[in-house]
Parts: structure tokens; sequence; C-alpha cells
């Protein structure tokens, strides 16, 4: 019963990662049609600029978020994404070694 709660939420918080990746991008200011102004993304944005010398770098992090919030993940990206819940959920699902007497 115990590998069966593991397998459980392993599966249950990769699924999650994957489900609510896009929707966090977004709610980041990571949107379609660019980046939001005004929004924690923008203002990241302009952080990286300023000790980038005045840029944001190509491949970087925010063009990589900008990225998939305007594309979305790509299978990669969501099998990474994937990998990276089962991993936490791996961590989290030693709770069903738990047991509780009364």
């Amino acid at each position: 019963m115990e590998e069966v709660c593991k397998a459980i939420v392993i599966a249950a918080g990769g699924a999650t990662t994957v489900v609510l990746t896009p929707a966090l991008l977004a709610s980041l200011g990571f949107t379609a049609g660019g980046i939001a102004a005004g929004s924690i993304a923008a203002k990241l944005m302009a952080y990286f600029a300023i000790f980038n010398g005045g840029g944001v770098a190509a491949g970087g992090l925010i063009a990589m978020l900008q990225s998939w919030g305007a594309a979305g993940l790509s299978w990669l990206g969501m099998s990474s994404m994937f990998g990276v819940g089962g991993a936490a959920s791996w961590l989290i699902s030693s709770l069903c070694n738990i047991t509780v007497t009364t």
C-alpha cells in the first residue's frame, strides 16, 4: 500500500506541475503578447537588463520564461517540468510512511 501511495503522490505532483506552470507564468506576466507592463516579469526584465549592462541576454532565464509564456512548453519542457514536480513529490512521498496510532 505504501508503494501505491508513493506512486500516486509522484504522478499527481508531476501532472500538477505541468498543468500549473503555464498559469504561473501568465500570472507573473509572461504572456502570449509579451511581458505585461507593471508585472513581476517586467521588474525581473528590468533587473536583468541592469545587471547585463542594458540588455536581456538571448537564451537567458527571462528569454526562456517569455518563450514558454508566449508559445507554451515543448514536449521536452513538459517532460522536464513533470520530472521536477515528480522529484519534489517523491521527497514529499515520505508522508506515505507515517503510521498514525490512536
